[in-house]
Formats: structure tokens, sequence, C-alpha cells
């Protein structure tokens, strides 16, 4: 019975997602809005969870330099973010079944000089990221704009039949998939072929992966991982963001991230803190741009 539900559920969703990539552009983009709004009245348990990440950051994110968001309060950054997350989901429809091209002709790229300068190490690379802007249409959209193929670290879809059909549609743009079980291992291989890794590293973790740092004024547990695999093969790391600018997208290559190597523990936490506050930088200027819907700050009660 298992199987048959979960061949069905493939079904019904490789239809909608076929149904919605023949829209055309415009009529797409405002269903992707209108899906967003949806999703903000009926998802309550992850509105909830959203407004309440938001509203205790709000006034750390407001001291920054970088902060320039009009919307004046949490339900409304809120509102906005469901609004991207649906635009966002219309056009990974369109990517993941061929009709995503003018999407990605209208990508600009910034800061390319940093890609080369990394690249240049013969090391490897590792693109950090976070669940940004549309993040799914930045790994889909590297092989065209810089001629590099990524292995993307994801999550095994408990369906093996759904697992199968996103696999298929990610790799039509020349990307290959990691999954977490046993990520380590094997993004050591690819690294260690001069491969480049592409890594979301801005959820939660349990205590023993990662490190206790400050992540928007409150305490979070962060991976080491991008430390670890920084140290141990001296591959760099070089933060990259997705943002939606008008009718376009920007996706943006920071300079390499500087690690101090101290294995101390109060090291370790420093250099988590680098990359983290690279992730930080991004959600302050772009707040409706990240995924607010996560329990970020999971296992820090009390602290």
């Amino acid at each position: 019975m298992k199987r048959l539900n979960w061949m069905l559920q493939t079904w019904l969703f490789y239809c909608f997602t076929w149904l919605v990539a023949l829209l055309p552009e415009r009529v797409s983009d405002l269903l992707g809005a209108g899906l967003g709004l949806l999703m903000h009245r009926l998802m309550g348990k992850r509105r909830r969870i959203a407004v309440e990440n938001i509203a205790r950051t709000l006034e750390y994110m407001r001291s920054q330099p970088g902060w320039s968001c009009s919307i004046p309060d949490a339900e409304g950054i809120a509102r906005e973010t469901f609004r991207n997350i649906g635009r966002s989901l219309v056009e990974v429809c369109r990517l993941y079944h061929g009709h995503g091209d003018a999407l990605i002709s209208r990508i600009e790229l910034r800061g390319k000089e940093h890609y080369d300068a990394a690249l240049s190490k013969g090391k490897g690379m590792i693109f950090l990221t976070g669940h940004c802007g549309n993040w799914e249409l930045m790994a889909l959209a590297n092989n065209r704009l810089i001629g590099s193929t990524m292995s993307v670290v994801a999550r095994r879809q408990n369906n093996p039949y759904l697992n199968s059909m996103v696999e298929k549609m990610r790799m039509r743009y020349e990307n290959r998939v990691i999954y977490k079980d046993n990520a380590l291992k094997n993004m050591m291989a690819v690294l260690r072929k001069q491969g480049i890794i592409g890594l979301l590293v801005d959820q939660a973790v349990f205590p023993e992966e990662g490190c206790l740092i400050n992540f928007l004024g409150r305490p979070a547990w962060a991976s080491k991982a991008p430390v670890l695999l920084s140290r141990k093969l001296g591959v760099p790391v070089v933060p990259s963001f997705i943002h939606r600018e008008g009718d376009h997208y920007v996706i943006t290559i920071y300079p390499e991230l500087v690690f101090s190597g101290d294995s101390s523990e109060v090291g370790w936490a420093a250099d988590v803190k680098v990359y983290s506050s690279a992730i930080e930088d991004f959600i302050i200027r772009h707040p409706t741009s990240w995924y607010w819907v996560h329990r970020r700050w999971k296992r820090t009660e009390g602290l």
C-alpha cells in the first residue's frame, strides 16, 4: 500500500509541476505569489514559527548597518517571505521541466573574480550558502553561468520514486547530488578530485555536530562541516547567495573566507562564526529572502 501511495504522490507531483511549467512566465510569477500567500494562510504552524523567529531577531537586525527593509513588523516580513517562497517553488517547477532558460538568462552574476581566485588554488571549492532566495535556482544555474559542475548536498526523499524523479531533474543542469547519509566521506572524495561542493549550512544541528555561536543576536548551534573540510583538505570556502532584484535575480560570489585554524574549542567556535556571519549579513540585507519557517534556534532553550 505504501508503494502505491508513493507512486501516486510522484505522479501527482509530476503532473502539477509539468502544468505549472507550461504556463507563460508572467502568469506563473503571479501564480507563485498567490501560492505563497495561500501557504501563509493555510500553514499556520509554519507561519507562527516564521513570525516568532523574525520578532525575536528584529531589534538586532534593525541595529545593523546593512538593514534597509521598509516593512515595519514581523508579520509583514513573514507574509512577504511566504510570497517569495511561492514564487521560488513555481520557478523551480519550470526549471525541473527544462523551461527555465529565460529565467537563467536574466540572472546577473557578481564577484566571479572570487570564484576564479579560489579555483586557481587547485584544491576544489566549497560554495557556502543557506536557504536564501531561490537557492535551488542558484545551484541549477551554476553550470550555465560559470561552466562548472557542482555536487549539491541534499536530503534523500522518503518517497524513492519522487527522489529518483527529482534527482533526474537536477542532473538536467549538469549537477550531481550527494545525499546526507555518509555525506562527509562523499564530499571529501569530490573535493580530492578538485570538484565543487554546494553546501547549505544555515539550519540547526545537534550539539555534537557543531558549535554554539550567536546568530542574529541569539544563541544557535551551527555546523562544523565547512571548517572541518577546509582544515582537513585546505579547500577554499567561498560564500555565495542569490536574491531577487525587480524582474531578475542576482547571484553574488564573495571572497574566500579566512579561518584561524585554532583547534581549541574557542577557535572552532570563532571559525564557525566566520561563515555564519556571511549568512547573517545576507539575511540582514534581504530579510524576506531567508527561510524563516524552520526552527533555527532549537536546542538552545535557557541559554
